[in-house]
Parts: C-alpha cells; sequence; structure tokens
C-alpha cells in the first residue's frame, strides 16, 4: 500500500483497539471520536491528505525502490544535499499545516526509522544484533505509510548518577525471559507522544545503560498484547476553535507505556542484551544529525508562527512605534534567522557518511539543538509582556452570542479591529503561552532533545576547540 490518505489513518488507528486509559478509565469504542483525541487526529489525517494533493505531490511523495508507487519522502534516505534540501521543504510543508505545534507528527518518526536504517552497518557482526529487522521493519513501514511514535525514557524513580534499581518487580522495562518466540519486557516506559493513536511504538535505548536487561531495541504494534498506554489529563480546553485554536486541533497528549510480560517476536528485535550497543547506537548512528535536521525544520516554521502572533499583537493594539516592542519582536527575528541559516548550513555541510549517505552536519545541527531550547521560553514571555492584561481579557466564544455582545464590542475593539477579531487573535496567543496546552508546548520545546545542559556538555566537548587555542599559543610566542 503506498502513501496513505487522512482517511486510512484514522480507519486504522480506530480498528487497533489500543489500551488506553484517560483519568482512570479505559477509552472505549473508537479513539478517534473520544474528546482528547479527536482533534489531533483530525489533524494528522490532513497531514496524510497533503500527500495526495496534486500540487505538492512530487514534493511530498517519491516512487519506492521496490515497487514504484509513491511514498512518503520523510523516509528518503538521503543521497546527495537536493535530497536533505526535499527533505526539509517535505517537512515544512506538513508544519505548516499545524504551524509547528506537532512535534511528533508522521515525518519525526519516519525519519527516526530512516536514521536507523540507514546506520545498520554499525549493528553487523556484533552479538545480539538483528539489522536486517531493521532494514525489513523500515521497508514495511515505508510501503504501508505507519504511523509510529517512540519511547525511551525511564520513570523518574531516582535521578542519582549511580541509582541502581532494586525491586523485586521492574519499574523501568526490562528483558525479564528470552524464549523461542521472542523476548519478554516487563516496567515501564516515558514518554510516548501521540502513544496510543499510531500504529506502531518504536522502543530504544537512550545509553547510560547498567544493566543488559534494559538495552533493546525493538518495534511493536501499539494494540499488542499486554502493552497499556497510560495518559496524562488532556489538555483539550474544548472543541470550540474560537476559545482553543490550537489545543483543539494539535493537542498530542503524552503517554506512560506500560509492558505487562509483552513478547517481542525475534523478526521485531533489533538488538538486546550488549551494553555497549545500548549505550552507542543512537550517538554513533544517524539518529542525531537526521532527526535534528527534521526537528530544526519545524522549529523554524514554529518560529514563523510566533512571529506572526507577536506582529498581529503589535498591529491590533497599536505598539509598534515603542523602541522595547521593536526590541523584542527583533529578538524572534535574530532568533528566525538564525535556525534558517543553521538548517541551510548543515545541508551546505553535509558529506556522504561511511555507509554511503548524505548527512547533514551534525555540529551546525548541534548548535541549533541549543539554541531553540533557550529562546522559544523567551518568545512566551515576550508574547505575555507585549499582550499583558489583554491575554486575559479574552471572553469565549458565547459571549459574543449572549445579552452583554454590546458591551463587548463597545470596550474590547482595537485600533486595527473588532472586538471579535481582537479576542480570537488575543485568544491564540493565550493557548499558544498561558493554557495547559501552551504551557507543555514550552516544556516540551525546553527538553526535546534531552536536558539543555546536557546537550551543552555534549557540544562543549564535541566541539574541535584546538586550532583557535593554537592561534592563541602561536600569537603568544611572537
Amino acid at each position: 500500500m503506498p502513501a496513505i490518505t487522512g482517511n486510512d489513518y484514522i480507519k486504522r488507528i480506530d480498528q487497533l483497539n489500543t489500551n488506553i486509559w484517560v483519568d482512570g478509565k479505559p477509552v472505549p469504542g473508537k479513539i478517534s471520536e473520544h474528546p482528547a483525541f479527536k482533534g489531533v487526529i483530525k489533524s494528522q489525517a490532513a497531514l496524510y491528505d497533503l500527500q495526495h494533493k496534486q500540487s505538492i505531490n512530487d514534493v511530498m511523495t517519491y516512487p519506492s525502490p521496490l515497487t514504484g508507487d509513491r511514498v512518503g519522502v520523510s523516509y528518503l534516505q538521503p543521497k546527495t544535499r537536493e535530497d536533505l534540501v526535499k527533505r526539509r521543504i517535505m517537512v515544512q510543508h506538513w508544519a505548516k499545516s499545524n504551524n509547528g505545534m506537532m512535534g511528533r507528527s508522521p515525518d519525526y518518526m519516519n525519519t527516526v526509522l530512516m536514521a536507523f536504517a540507514s546506520s545498520i552497518d554499525f549493528l553487523k557482526g556484533k552479538e545480539n544484533c538483528f539489522p536486517e529487522n531493521i532494514t525489513k521493519f523500515y521497508e514495511y513501514a515505508r510501503e504501508n505509510d505507519l504511523s509510529m511514535t517512540h519511547t525511551f525514557i525511564d520513570p523518574q524513580v531516582n535521578r542519582a548518577q549511580f541509582y541502581f534499581e532494586d525491586t523485586d518487580e521492574p519499574i523501568a522495562a526490562k528483558v525479564v525471559e528470552r524464549n523461542e518466540e521472542g523476548i519478554v519486557v516487563k516496567g515501564a516506559r516515558l514518554l510516548a507522544t501521540q502513544g496510543g493513536i499510531t500504529d506502531e511504538i518504536l522502543v530504544f535505548s537512550a545509553g547510560g545503560i547498567q544493566d543488559k536487561a534494559n538495552g533493546f531495541a525493538f518495534s511493536i504494534p501499539s494494540n499488542s498484547k499486554g502493552l497499556r498506554f497510560v495518559c496524562r489529563e488532556s489538555f483539550v480546553g474544548g472543541e470550540s476553535s474560537f476559545n482553543y485554536p490550537l489545543s483543539s486541533k494539535f493537542e498530542e497528549m503524552d503517554t506512560i507505556v506500560v509492558f505487562d510480560n509483552v513478547l517481542i517476536p525475534w523478526d521485531r528485535v533489533f538488538y538486546y542484551d550488549n551494553i555497549e550497543v545500548s549505550n552507542s547506537f543512537m550517538a554513533s548512528s544517524t539518529f542525531l544529525p537526521f532527526t535534528l535536521h527534521q526537528a530544526v525544520s519545524r522549529q523554524i516554521v514554529k518560529t514563523e508562527f510566533v512571529l506572526g502572533v507577536v506582529q498581529s499583537i503589535i498591529n491590533t493594539i497599536n505598539i509598534g512605534e515603542y523602541q522595547h516592542v521593536q526590541e523584542k519582536a527583533s529578538e524572534i527575528i535574530v532568533a528566525l534567522e538564525t535556525m534558517k541559516a543553521l538548517v541551510i548550513k548543515s545541508e551546505d555541510e553535509a558529506e556522504i557518511d561511511e555507509w554511503g549517505f548524505m548527512r547533514p552536519d551534525r555540529m551546525t545541527l548541534q548548535i541549533a539543538i541549543n539554541t531553540f531550547p533557550r529562546v522559544y521560553p523567551r518568545f512566551t514571555e515576550i508574547i505575555q509582556l507585549l499582550g499583558a492584561s489583554g491575554l486575559m481579557s479574552i471572553p469565549t466564544e458565547n459571549a459574543f452570542q449572549s445579552n452583554v455582545r454590546k458591551d463587548i464590542d463597545q470596550y474590547l475593539q482595537a485600533k486595527s479591529c473588532n472586538a471579535e477579531e481582537r479576542v480570537k487573535l488575543f485568544r491564540l496567543a493565550w493557548d499558544l503561552t498561558m493554557s495547559s496546552f501552551g504551557t507543555r508546548e514550552t516544556l516540551y520545546e525546553r527538553f526535546f532533545f534531552g536536558d539543555p545542559i546536557k546537550l551543552s556538555s555534549q557540544l562543549y566537548f564535541s566541539y574541535n576547540k584546538e586550532p583557535y587555542v593554537k592561534r592563541i599559543e602561536d600569537f603568544l610566542k611572537d
């Protein structure tokens, strides 16, 4: 089956009958009709439909190397710099559909799997590693346009540097049995965004494994026996796009993933019981450069949206003459152009890697992913500072259909628009920065690729500083 449509996606997810829990209750019936998931499933379906839009079909899809059918460009293994540009343009078409609010849109996980499939030579010949399984699953996912989520974080029981779990029942997911059928996993993992509303879930180690039983990588269907998704509270404020312009459409949901003696068939195991591989595959593979390229491309679109909101506020209440306002808007402009320059630089300095694929420059993208987690919270602050009390003077849609409509029209009008238009804009700014959805977005971008301090340390140790030290030494000798 080639690139799917939105209806294909919704039908498949409804048919899974995944074991997913919201507010202490299992989700009954069609998950696409549940209030917590209705909006985001509809938005995700719209992404799949974009693949079939005639004007951009060649941008969103390419001929499958196996069948010749049109498959998603998010699965494309780049061989040239032009392929990287093609991937970026595809990512940004999808991101513009949700203004960068969906961090786990299908192209992200498709990129993760593509990166793994492009790095299988690293696993060849190593104990308990099955690179051929990655290739088979990558091709299966590409040819069937699967939706996926992932999980690789252990529960936050004890964050001490040398904590060793010592409990009768596993807390962090681990292999508890190995048999003829596969490995059996018990315990939990965090934090699967879109958990339960995708065809598959990829599970892999992020590093720091002390016990070989905690190190593995595999993919299984979301409705696998013994697999449960436990949701946090839904941040969907309501179905009204007037009241909740973002959360009603793009609330992706985050879940705890519980493995209750889940059997992973051998043909779905990528590696297991190998501490060295578990701790090094993500860093040694093309995971970081390819996924960072996708993420930064999306974050550029999100920054454009933020700038649009900020300038709309400035225009609406006529505050553009103030220099402090100009300075704040300029901060966003600088961040936007910096991110755009970095992703283009990563493509311009891309090189063919040891496995024959065109890898974007990792160092450049590491700088980008060190930048965005710091500037995005500032975006939130800028909107709050510019919107001020206007972010609280935001009556609901029903108020405009009530007997107080005349009061609202009179007292909430703005320099460049009427009261209803102003309130719609300020409700958007509120949902972006102050609602449960908005504050989750800020936290999400803060930690999208991990602890910002650790990211800084990784950048410091991986960046080649010796040429600059040598220049100082030469200067002092003179």
